[in-house]
């Protein structure tokens, strides 16, 4: 089989298997808006907490293992070069690529972690805040 005959049975089969999906809350059966339904923002300390140490644990391993190899990598650019070959400038060039895209990655990876440490900080200080306004208030004597 040509490879155009492959690649045309490879795009119908793709073709075959496609469906839409739309994110978005399912409908509400009774027509209402603000029964406690399946859409409400919901916020997880704990899930978030945890993906906040996610991002911080691969923000410290990136630092280190996204550049284990450029010592060795520059060597043998260097060496390709002296020797005359085009491809030291090649290897030398997709390190730098390489390397912007490491700084890319721990500076997204910081941004996350820093954004929900915040967040949550800041959740906990508006909870204790909101707390001690109640207790302050008249209302919290019609609560009890």
């Amino acid at each position: 089989m040509s490879f155009d005959k492959e690649w045309s049975a490879a795009r119908a089969t793709a073709t075959a298997n496609v469906s839409m999906r739309l994110n978005q809350v399912p409908a509400d059966p009774g027509g209402g808006g603000g029964g406690g339904g399946g859409g409400d923002l919901e916020l997880n300390q704990d899930h978030i907490g945890a993906v906040g140490s996610d991002a911080y644990k691969l923000h410290n391993r990136l630092q280190t293992d996204g550049k284990h190899a450029a010592t060795a990598t520059t060597e043998a650019a260097g060496a390709l070069t002296k020797e005359g070959f085009a491809s030291g400038a090649a290897l030398l060039k997709a390190h730098g690529l390489w390397e912007g895209q490491v700084k890319t990655l721990v500076a997204a990876c910081a941004t996350i972690s820093n954004g929900l440490n915040y967040s949550l900080a800041s959740h906990a200080k508006d909870e204790q805040q909101l707390h001690a306004d109640f207790t302050a208030s008249a209302i919290d004597k019609f609560l009890k």
